[in-house]
């Protein structure tokens, strides 16, 4: 403006233009002539951090939203079981805990389907595998096996292996029990029958495993050489079930069975799976239809679940047998004894959500 000066020593009243700095405000901006004359600011280029920032975004959110994907489509598939307990339960840890159970139900199975597999013709419904996997505020997870002769107080029943408590009530009963025998409220249940168990395997496209030396099993119909092996379904069902044949009984099954567990992890998080649609898919939607869970849980639990499932089987995961106490001969047969001391030691671990003694990580 004409007749106007701008003091010199007043920076903040200076402008410059036609490519040079104005320094009107606080920030400094570049501005050139426009064709009517009117200064225009001009845009910065973005560097390369910034290119870097938004490519990261878009990575994640395809991310997710392909995680997203296969948990909805493993989602949608679940069958759906009321495992709730009746009467008063214990109070809710500060972390999660589910109950994983492998049931031995040949209800879905053919005739030619229990031959292959060796399963029998049983027509009880006893839990094979019984697991509980917990996770810890600081996110350790860890993954316990209680043996199925474990002799417990089944509610309305009297003392019994803990397995039977399954066929005496199904999942409230059994969630009932190990509430009971732990003082660990369950927040979850996942049950995996024969028939789900072969085609979670089958659609990974086998699992391998190694074996120290070779495993013979004519009742559970299998014959293993010593070494690593890729297994299919058949196989790998034999290899969980297998017990009369091992020189440690149940011990050396539930053993095996967080072995294989840990293996199957380990083949649907590989990036050779995980990250194929045309595998992943397929395989997530076969997880679905294999799974049963309790009617409260849904799509995030689910993830929780699988999330909680490989940290346990991870490097920094943890793994172990209930503590053993002896043998025993009851009403009910050959049982298995819990060392007290060493069992409230664990469950106290899960209750409190700490870490549990490393001397019990064996």
């Amino acid at each position: 403006d004409k007749g106007r000066r701008v003091p010199e020593d007043d920076p903040m009243q200076q402008t410059q233009v036609f490519g040079r700095v104005s320094a009107s405000g606080a920030s400094a901006t570049t501005v050139l002539p426009s064709a009517t004359g009117t200064d225009v600011p001009t845009k910065r280029r973005r560097g390369p951090v910034g290119w870097f920032l938004r490519v990261l975004a878009v990575v994640l959110a395809v991310l997710v939203g392909y995680g997203a994907l296969l948990v909805g489509v493993a989602y949608t598939g679940l069958d759906r079981v009321d495992a709730v307990p009746a009467g008063d339960r214990p109070v809710p840890g500060p972390g999660r805990t589910w109950l994983l159970v492998g049931s031995d139900s040949r209800e879905n199975l053919t005739e030619e389907q229990k031959s292959e597999l060796s399963t029998g013709s049983s027509d009880g419904r006893l839990t094979d595998t019984i697991m509980m996997l917990t996770t810890a505020p600081d996110g350790v997870a860890t993954l316990i096996s209680i043996p199925r002769d474990s002799l417990v107080e089944i509610p309305g029943y009297g003392q019994n292996k803990i397995n039977a408590a399954y066929a005496f009530g199904g999942p409230p009963l059994l969630v009932q029990t190990v509430e009971g025998a732990t003082g660990v409220r369950i927040d979850g249940y996942v049950e995996v029958g024969f028939d789900g168990f072969f085609e979670i395997v089958q659609a990974v496209g086998g699992v391998e495993v190694c074996l120290d030396a070779p495993m013979n099993d004519e009742r559970a119909g299998i014959d293993l050489p010593a070494g690593c092996q890729t297994l299919d379904g058949a196989e790998a069902l034999g290899f969980v079930r297998a017990r009369y044949s091992d020189p440690e009984g149940d011990f050396g099954r539930v053993e095996r069975q967080r072995q294989f567990v840990s293996a199957l992890a380990d083949e649907v998080a590989s990036p050779a799976v995980l990250l194929n649609p045309f595998v992943a898919v397929p395989l997530f939607a076969t997880i679905g239809d294999a799974l049963t869970v309790d009617d409260g849980s849904g799509p995030i639990d689910l993830a929780r679940f699988g999330l909680a499932a490989l940290r346990a089987t991870g490097e920094n995961g943890q793994m172990l047998t209930v503590p053993f106490g002896g043998y025993a001969t009851t009403d009910a047969g050959s049982v298995v004894l819990w060392d007290e001391a060493e069992a409230e030691a664990l469950w106290s671990a899960v209750r409190d959500g700490t870490r549990v003694p490393p001397r019990l990580l064996k």
